[in-house]
């Protein structure tokens, strides 16, 4: 998915892991004691260390062990680190994940770096592209969310609003600066999209990090005209920013989905109708909403995520 993290070590992914496979009650990081029965069995939950995954993993706890799961949940710098060597380590179950990011990421540890792309900014198709891949590595998607979670670009509101700029296209031929993540240049899904597949101008690309502080005071202060987030980012509007359409949508499907591991799904299948239930309930909108919540006004992840599932009648209060 987005470029927001560093590359981990297989040090790090052994040092995780093996000792999540040797206590499994281990994995459970600080803030995410498990009070679920365990009547139906333990499933440890990992995934990446940042504020949208956060809330979605905390649902998937709530939820299971609600059905009587006893629930560990371990997120991670990166995906590296939770599959290794393309597939799940055999202590983890369940990860919240993005369509084009896990297809992406198998894809090219399978087949090399420059592997024909297998994702499309369609998520079903995506997901089947990638079905022998899939099934190879022992992983089995649900259904996909509503919730997209993309490479997106913004604006301030007054440059928004003085160059009648609100879609990406309608800065085609334009020279601008862009403050994204270090490798934005080089990426198919970032850099290429501004200047291939836009037409856009673009003079410098500074290195200042994905969604950073540093990107939007960048863009705050003039230095920059547009800068790297997600569509799911809940600070724009308090931050005076305009996020600019993908008009000719060109990013690869981003939605959020469970991965899960088909092993141990065949043995649960119940887990498949809560967490497409859950994946039903989820849009771009509300998820922006829950993520600012959390990044904006500071709540922490569990309470948004419960109020949520309590709002849409998925958990009772």
């Amino acid at each position: 998915m987005q470029v927001r993290r560093i590359a981990a070590s297989a040090l790090a992914v052994s040092t995780i892991f093996l000792g999540a496979a040797c206590a499994g009650d281990d994995l459970a990081d600080e803030g995410s004691d498990s009070s679920g029965s365990g009547d139906k069995g333990s499933v440890n939950i990992s995934g990446q260390d940042f504020g949208e995954v956060q809330i979605v993993a905390a649902m998937y706890e709530q939820l299971l062990e609600a059905e009587g799961y006893d629930v560990s949940v371990q997120l991670v710098g990166t995906r590296d680190v939770y599959m290794a060597a393309g597939q799940f380590p055999d202590s983890v179950q369940l990860i919240p994940e993005y369509v084009g990011g896990i297809v992406d990421f198998l894809n090219t540890t399978e087949n090399g770096a420059d592997a024909e792309p297998l994702t499309t900014p369609d998520a079903a198709a995506s997901v089947e592209a990638a079905s022998s891949l899939l099934e190879d590595k022992g992983i089995t998607l649900l259904d996909p969310s509503a919730a997209v979670d993309t490479n997106a670009f913004f604006v301030t509101q007054e440059f928004s609003e003085s160059e009648g700029v609100t879609k990406l296209s309608d800065l085609e031929g334009k020279k601008v600066v862009v403050a994204a993540a270090e490798d934005c240049a080089e990426r198919t899904d970032c850099g290429a999209v501004l200047t291939e597949d836009y037409g856009i101008d673009v003079t410098e690309f500074l290195p200042l990090g994905f969604a950073s502080a540093d990107v939007f005071k960048s863009v705050a202060d003039g230095e920059s005209q547009l800068g790297l987030t997600s569509t799911t980012d809940g600070t724009l509007e308090s931050q005076g920013m305009v996020l600019l359409e993908d008009d000719k949508q060109i990013q690869p499907a981003q939605n959020l989905i469970p991965a899960v591991s088909s092993d141990w799904l065949a043995d649960n299948p119940d887990v498949e109708g809560i967490l497409n239930v859950l994946m039903a309930a989820l849009t771009t909108e509300n998820l922006t909403e829950l993520n600012g919540r959390v990044a904006v006004d500071r709540e922490k992840a569990e309470d948004v995520a419960r109020d949520f599932l309590v709002s849409e009648g998925l958990l009772e209060e």
